[in-house]
């Protein structure tokens, strides 16, 4: 029998109110799913078919805290967003089917090298330096909840000042459709977590700054920003 020439850490996010953890094996990015944003970036807000980039699972910060600023940018910028793990297997779902697959949710940043994304799309090659890297996932604790959300309050500072205020009403696509739409090119199940789009008000930030996003009903992630090594 062959045997692994190293073990490595298998990321994982706590459960809210629990002494359990939900083992991550992928995390999917929506692109664009608040018409405000899906403007300041530059794109259509029309409600045209998702799409998508991913992050490693050890890209994940589960609970935020100090993370360093990354290597290869000047221009980190932050990203609120509703996250959505996923209970049970789900493959060519409908939305109804879907909605019955959510183990629940969590407050995350999609923290994105805003320049290296630019350049990179500019040049019509994929996002992954701009949004795949350490510690580009800072996640707060699940909150075990099988319901779909569809309204709340989704915000952050820097620093105490609002940079970005939205509601979950405003996503272009809800979370049942999100995990249907996805489900038509992925099989996907327990260990799945979903971003699912921040709103308008994305910007930059410098080490020092203290970052508080929220989301009304799920709960809320704090990271500071260090400087980097």
């Amino acid at each position: 029998m062959n045997r692994c020439l190293f073990e490595l850490p298998h990321p994982a996010v706590p459960v809210s109110g629990e002494d359990a953890l939900y083992p991550v094996r992928r995390i999917f990015c929506v692109a664009r799913n608040y018409a405000g944003h899906a403007r300041e970036m530059g794109g259509n807000p029309e409600r045209e078919e998702p799409f998508y980039f991913t992050k490693p699972a050890d890209a994940l910060v589960p609970g935020g805290g100090d993370i360093p600023y990354p290597p290869g940018t000047s221009n980190l910028h932050h990203e609120v967003e509703l996250v959505v793990a996923v209970a049970a297997p789900l493959f060519r779902a409908t939305p109804e089917q879907a909605a019955t697959a959510i183990f629940g949710y969590a407050v995350g940043l999609d923290l994105t090298r805003r320049d290296l994304q630019f350049a990179a799309r500019d040049k019509g090659r994929p996002w992954d330096l701009g949004k795949s890297f350490e510690n580009s996932a800072p996640l707060s604790p699940l909150v075990r909840n099988p319901a779909p959300l569809t309204t709340g309050a989704v915000t952050l500072t820097v620093n105490g000042q609002l940079r970005q205020q939205g509601d979950l009403s405003d996503m272009i696509w809800g979370v049942p459709e999100v995990l249907a739409h996805l489900s038509q090119y992925y099989h996907l199940g327990p260990g799945d977590l979903v971003f699912t789009g921040t709103p308008e008000g994305v910007g930059p930030v410098v080490p020092g700054d203290r970052l508080a996003g929220q989301v009304d009903g799920v709960g809320d992630l704090i990271v500071s920003i260090l400087a980097g090594d």
